[in-house]
Formats: C-alpha cells, sequence, structure tokens
C-alpha cells in the first residue's frame, strides 16, 4: 500500500499585507521562490526529481497570475522540466494543493510532489480579481434573490447564531496573541521559518524571520476600545437584531507570505534517505451554505473523522483558520472540542493569513505541535470563500 508523507514543510515569516508592511517590498514569485528553495536545499535534494509543484493562490491577477507556481520555479533556479499549476479554493487553496499532491501520490501520479501557497495581499490587495466584475453570474444572483454578503458580514451572523458575545471574541483573539508570543519566544516556529531578504524603507537590506502581524501587548481590554466593521447603514437595515461585534481587533489581518510542503511516497523518501515526519491519514472537502460561508469546517470535520474512522477525542490537536473569532469558537462548540487542543500556538488572528498560503501555514504548526508533544493524530481546517471547507488529518511517524 502507497502512503503519501511529508518529509519537511516551510513557511516565511508573515508580513502585514499593506504597503510598508516587512514583505511588501518582495514580489510573490520571489516569496514563493524563496520557500521552494529553501525545501530542496534543505533536504539536499536535485529539484530534477520534483514532478510537480501545486501552488495554492487566491487573487491570480497581476504580479500573481500566469501561473504563479510555473514562475517560482524558474525564479528558484530549478530545471525547466519541472511542471508547476495554480488552483484557487479560496482561503484553502495550499491546504487543496496539499491534498491534491498526496492524492496524487496515493494513486501512483507522483512519487515526489511539492504543495505550495503564496499571497501578497499588500501587492495584490483582497478581491483585486474580480474588481469591477460581476464574479456571480445571473443565475446565482437568482438563487439567492436577497443578495449574499461579504466573509465579514457572515462572521456576524455566526456570532450572533451561536450566542458568542464581543467580549468571548475579543478574549479569545487575545488568547491567540498571548500564544504565537509565547510559542516565538520559545522558538517554537523557528524549524519551519526561512529568511526572506527584503529591503526596508530606508533602501538598506533586511532579513525577514518574525511574523510581523503578532501583538505580544494584546489584551482583551485594548480590543474591546476598537470599533465594529462591518455594521453599514444597509446592513444594519437588512439585520436590525443583529449585536454588531466583528473588528479588526478579533479578525485575521491582510497578509503577506509563502509555504511550501514536500510530499512523497513513504519508500520513496526512506530510499532517498529522507525521515518521513508524518503521514497523510484522511481527507475531506465539502460545500455549505454560502450565506453564512463561514460555517462548512463542521460538516468538512464530520466528514473527515469519519472516514477516518475516528472521534473528536482521538485527536491531538485542532487548527481551525481564524478568519475570524466566531469560526474556530463555533466549530468547537458544534463538535464539543477540547478548547485547550483548539489552536494551541495561536491562529490567524495572530499569525496573519496570507490566504494562498495559509493551509500549510497551519499544516506547519499542526506539525510542530504533534512533534513537541508526541501526539499522533492533528486535524486542521478553514473556511473557504463560497461557502466550502477543505479538512485533513495528518498522523505523526
Amino acid at each position: 500500500m502507497r502512503n503519501a508523507v511529508i518529509v519537511d514543510i516551510v513557511r516565511t515569516a508573515s508580513g502585514r499585507g499593506k504597503p510598508g508592511g516587512a514583505l511588501s517590498g518582495t514580489h510573490p514569485v520571489e516569496l514563493l521562490a524563496t520557500v521552494l528553495r529553501a525545501l530542496v536545499e534543505r533536504n539536499g535534494l536535485d529539484p530534477v526529481l520534483v514532478e510537480d509543484v501545486i501552488t495554492g493562490c487566491v487573487s491570480q491577477i497581476g504580479e500573481q497570475s500566469l501561473n504563479i507556481g510555473r514562475q517560482a520555479v524558474l525564479a528558484a533556479g530549478w530545471p525547466e522540466s519541472v511542471p508547476s499549476t495554480a488552483v484557487d479554493r479560496q482561503c484553502g487553496s495550499s491546504q487543496q494543493a496539499a491534498h491534491f499532491a498526496a492524492q496524487g501520490v496515493l494513486a501512483g501520479a507522483y512519487d515526489i510532489v511539492v504543495a505550495a501557497g503564496v499571497e501578497s495581499m499588500s501587492r495584490v490587495p483582497m478581491g483585486s480579481s474580480s474588481t469591477g466584475r460581476d464574479a456571480l453570474g445571473p443565475s446565482v444572483r437568482a438563487r439567492y434573490p436577497e443578495g449574499l454578503v461579504n466573509q465579514g458580514v457572515s462572521a456576524e451572523l455566526i456570532a450572533e447564531r451561536w450566542g458568542l458575545g464581543r467580549e468571548e471574541l475579543d478574549a479569545f483573539a487575545a488568547r491567540s496573541h498571548r500564544l504565537a508570543t509565547e510559542t516565538a519566544s520559545a522558538g517554537g516556529f523557528a524549524r519551519h521559518i526561512v529568511p526572506v531578504t527584503t529591503t526596508a524603507a530606508d533602501g538598506t537590506p533586511h532579513t525577514h524571520v518574525v511574523d510581523e502581524t503578532v501583538r505580544p501587548t494584546t489584551t482583551p481590554e485594548g480590543l474591546a476600545g476598537l470599533g465594529t466593521s462591518f455594521d453599514t447603514d444597509e446592513m444594519r437595515a437588512r439585520f436590525p437584531d443583529v449585536e454588531w461585534r466583528i473588528t479588526p481587533g478579533n479578525s485575521s489581518p491582510f497578509t503577506d507570505g509563502a509555504s511550501a510542503t514536500l510530499i512523497m511516497e513513504e519508500q520513496t523518501a526512506i530510499r532517498l534517505g529522507l525521515t518521513p515526519r508524518a503521514r497523510f491519514h484522511a481527507f475531506s472537502v465539502v460545500g455549505d451554505d454560502p450565506f453564512l460561508m463561514l460555517t462548512a469546517p463542521i460538516p468538512a470535520t464530520r466528514k473527515v473523522l469519519d472516514r477516518a474512522g475516528l472521534t473528536i477525542e482521538d485527536l491531538d490537536v485542532y487548527e481551525v483558520n481564524e478568519a475570524f473569532a466566531p469560526v474556530p469558537l463555533a466549530w468547537a462548540a458544534d463538535l464539543r472540542a477540547d478548547p485547550e487542543k483548539l489552536n494551541p500556538h495561536g491562529g490567524a488572528i495572530a499569525l496573519g493569513h496570507p490566504l494562498g498560503a495559509s493551509g500549510l501555514r497551519l499544516m506547519s504548526t499542526m506539525l510542530q505541535h504533534l512533534e513537541a508533544v508526541g501526539g499522533r493524530y492533528g486535524l486542521q481546517t478553514m473556511c473557504e470563500g463560497g461557502g466550502m471547507a477543505n479538512a485533513t488529518i495528518i498522523e505523526r511517524l
């Protein structure tokens, strides 16, 4: 039986996804090339052996167009024989890239493949690919005549439905920053972060290795002073009973970053003298209500647990993307999950959410936790635009 295993996984440290952010001076092709280059150098692998590079990216326009994975393969100096493709599963794009890569290994289509992800939200702002265009089309608009809403409003509706108050959301956000700060201080992210050489505002070179989006001094009291983000006159009129509570503080920030993982068939890795760190145990991908949009991690988790023959209690850690604080909190409430196992090193509220790269950031954090505590199974899941979610279970080896 073939096994798909993770040999290594790397990411850049996060940069604020706005002009002046730590990575805003770096072209997204170069960000992705940096993690690709590091992946083979760390493992002494000749890149000619890589059979495909599957790259997650959401805003595939401008500097992220023309199949950004292929451009990064060339920028990394890899042989021209190495192909690549780009996939868009919205926020779960690099997690989906890992699914496709691992499933290709299991099917016998690959023995060595890289899954990757990248997003430069400072240079290619979120929504760039649909600006000025009707991305839904008339049939979707006819199916939902009252109109779909943006993700922030969906987060508000989830908070309302699950009874999550502003204090609870802000406390969870502060926890994210505290745990990320503690992990970074203990060197917990160091194994997977690769340096990016950037140019500072004054023109001097700078090596970026620390997540810029983590704020060590964050407290619930400080977050309580922030104004809400989505309570426009139109939305208040449409949803008069909503107690608006989503703020920049309990949401993930716009972020720049890249990530990549080296996936192999287990016996191929052993033959090359490499050590498999984890194997892919189960996968799921689901669609859910595109109006609430962010609830799909719940059915995705139930589906992947059923496929794996496991229960929530069998898992040692769960990484649930913190696009907005209500998402992991509603997930945990619905599945009766242990809150101590939920994002124990902080999540996207602190570490950032570079869209196309986030899935593999979660995977790197999940793997590091399993190795640190000697755990066996970890699960990650992410809400995705349009009401979808991926879920993945890995088993530490």
